[in-house]
């Protein structure tokens, strides 16, 4: 499956020019939507209209498992029989390019190597798509999902696809058990998450000041991202931005990350428009909470026995295969 092949490249590739053409300008309506509902003195549809002004957004309104959604713990169900997450880029460093898309700061990576995500409650190899920044205005609220009622600064999204069942993105979107998003918190400490220092160090963040600049990346080691150990916790959702399919298997992962408050600094410094608008600041990208309702959520960690906690090779990223983590 990781043997690069002809199909392969044409479809990372594909899934590369896809990418490129969200961030870059779409035809109306379908890139008409936004986190606040009035910029630049001109109404475009915030939250709470994204299902009104589009008939192929209407899940965003009407859905009964909608993303983002704030995690009690007490709610949830220890699995024991969840498996590790397992992480596969072919021995081959990342790479690929930084975006600023006036929503997001999106990193896309190349067509190759191929980075792979499985374990955990996913049934499939899903491939990564899209890495995805959110942050607030302020410490302590940015993050799309909170657990127990507690939002942090900013969440990291690993947007993947299922590559055994469908051929792209797109297709796999719109089918069932088309997606898997890993969630990883951020805290602002003292510390910096390494993957997120080379992301976010002054050469790199200060080259996608505005909508649509952009930067590319070579040599990030996807995996030095996580926690060295963790636990997760996974449930059925959304697209947490239109048209809110409800193909995803969330995974939040439960130790978060660190990033300086100068990193966060440069995060809020970043335009949401092109250097001939005013500035308004990136931060405040995420859709509010959504009602859990009856879902689910399960986690590969039990509460009746908290000293075990990220212990043991069950509670580490297995990397290409290694038996017992990084």
């Amino acid at each position: 499956m990781l043997a690069p092949s002809l199909e392969g490249s044409e479809q990372g590739v594909d899934s590369v020019r896809e990418a490129e053409a969200h961030i870059g300008p779409a035809p109306d309506p379908e890139d008409w939507w936004s986190y606040k509902d009035n910029l630049q003195g001109n109404f475009v549809p915030g939250p709470p209209f994204w299902g009104l002004v589009n008939a192929a957004w209407s899940l965003c309104a009407v859905g009964k498992r909608q993303s983002p959604v704030d995690v009690e713990l007490k709610r949830v169900l220890y699995d024991p029989f969840l498996p590790p997450l397992r992480l596969s880029t072919g021995g081959e460093k990342l790479r690929g390019t930084l975006y600023n898309t006036g929503r997001h700061v999106s990193f896309l990576p190349a067509p190759r190597p191929v980075v792979n995500v499985s374990g955990g409650p996913l049934l499939y190899s899903h491939r990564l798509s899209e890495l995805r920044l959110l942050f607030g205005a302020r410490d302590g609220a940015g993050s799309e999902h909170q657990i127990n009622h507690q939002g942090f600064s900013a969440e990291v999204q690993l947007i993947h696809f299922n590559q055994e069942l469908y051929g792209n993105f797109s297709a796999a979107s719109r089918s069932p058990n088309g997606l898997a998003i890993l969630s990883l918190f951020v805290n602002v400490a003292g510390s910096s998450n390494p993957f997120l220092s080379r992301l976010l160090n002054r050469d790199t963040i200060t080259r996608i000041s505005y909508k649509n600049d952009a930067y590319f990346l070579q040599d990030l080691s996807l995996e030095l991202l996580f926690p060295e150990s963790f636990g997760f916790i996974t449930y059925q959702g959304s697209l947490s931005t239109p048209p809110c399919s409800e193909t995803v298997t969330w995974i939040l992962i439960d130790r978060a990350l660190n990033i300086t408050s100068l990193q966060m600094h440069s995060l809020r410094l970043l335009s949401q428009n092109p250097p001939s608008q005013i500035f308004q600041s990136l931060s405040g990208n995420g859709r509010p909470l959504q009602p859990l309702a009856h879902r689910a959520l399960r986690g590969n960690r039990d509460p009746r026995h908290p000293e075990r906690r990220c212990r043991g090779p069950n509670y580490r990223l297995h990397v290409d295969g290694a038996p017992h983590g990084r």
